[in-house]
């Protein structure tokens, strides 16, 4: 027979509360450390508080970077659509002739 057993609830309810840091920030880049932490050092009021704090902090956006596109020099080929050097009468890929 099924017995009512008050502690179990008081155990999940408990540890329902102690992981709120973790159960909030597990979406984050860095979740897994928000979780240790909050395993290892959640008993104490500033552990867990910092886990928190951490876990409802936005992660930084990553900056984006465009490097500039080299600008090329010399004359292009309309025919393969490659570049020659610039005093160039005929193309050094194909051999067609280059109009000025």
């Amino acid at each position: 027979m099924f017995m009512f057993h008050p502690f179990r609830w008081v155990f999940i309810f408990s540890a329902l509360i102690y992981f709120i840091p973790a159960i909030v920030g597990r979406k984050k880049s860095n979740a897994s450390a928000i979780f240790w932490l909050n395993f290892f050092l959640g008993w104490t009021v500033v552990g867990w508080v910092g886990a928190l704090v951490w876990a409802l902090m936005s992660d930084p956006v990553p900056e984006q970077v465009i490097a500039p596109q080299p600008v090329p020099q010399g004359v292009f080929c309309a025919r393969c659509g490659r570049y020659s050097p610039p005093d160039a009468r005929f193309c050094s890929s194909c051999g067609s002739q280059i109009a000025a």
